[in-house]
């Protein structure tokens, strides 16, 4: 009997140990199975399926060229034309497109969430999930994401285990008492690397936004490389707070 995708990802993410300096974060390998971990790898979509991350409006253009997107429904459709039927990322869109893993990966920041929102919070999000791939000399210096961001999962893709080194990095600025909301990104000179997430087969990299959540990625120099990765954002669209209901 094979295990169930859905299933396992749940477990593990639900699961995770979260640990909290300099902010809410995990950081975890084998995330799927690894047999359809590897069916997932076969099924990435080849490069015209992708566009430049500054065609897409989210960023001024110029940045990043070495930074192309694909989102689900292009991967979905690469696989009908090349397999003519629905393969790997028909599966994995239905999962963290739905609402359980969502609600998974809150209440495993529950923590976060009360700290910045308050306890009796409700929180109204939307869920953004695209494919990543990046080529040599891209880079992104320290920064904390949009104020609308909840959660970050970057879901790494690499064949083997000869990029270890071209994770995601978390930093501390200098200044202990800086903080960003997410408005602008800063130079890397004015901050300390305390740890750079593997980048390794089937591992998983997840934090909680927060202003002092600086991540970054330093360039990759070496030549001919390409990083491939699903990037799962949470973003709050509102927030309210619960009735009590009245005693008596």
């Amino acid at each position: 009997m094979s295990f169930d995708v859905e299933q396992v990802l749940h477990y593990r993410v639900a699961n995770a140990s979260v640990l909290r300096y300099p902010f809410p974060h995990f950081y975890m390998s084998e995330v799927f199975p690894s047999d359809w971990y590897q069916d997932l790898r076969r099924s990435l979509p080849e490069q015209r399926y992708y566009m430049r991350l500054d065609e897409t409006g989210t960023v001024p253009k110029g940045a990043y060229p070495e930074r192309f997107i694909c989102e689900l429904s292009r991967a979905r459709q690469s696989e009908i034309e090349s397999n003519g039927k629905p393969g790997p990322w028909d599966e994995i869109s239905r999962v963290l497109e739905g609402n359980e893993f969502a609600q998974c990966v809150l209440t495993l920041f529950y923590d976060g969430v009360v700290e910045r929102f308050g306890k009796d919070c409700e929180l109204d999000f939307e869920t953004e999930c695209r494919l990543v791939r990046d080529f040599s000399n891209y880079a992104i210096t320290p920064h904390t994401d949009s104020p609308q961001k909840l959660v970050s999962l970057l879901f790494y893709m690499p064949p083997d285990d000869s990029m270890r080194e071209l994770g995601t990095s978390i930093f501390v600025p200098i200044d202990p008492t800086f903080r960003c909301p997410g408005t602008k990104h800063h130079n890397f000179g004015g901050f300390k690397k305390v740890m750079t997430a593997p980048y390794r087969p089937n591992s998983l990299l997840g934090f909680f936004k927060t202003d002092n959540a600086f991540h970054g990625v330093e360039r990759i120099e070496r030549p001919s490389t390409q990083r491939d990765s699903i990037l799962y954002n949470l973003y709050v669209r509102e927030v309210g707070q619960r009735t009590v209901p009245a005693q008596g």
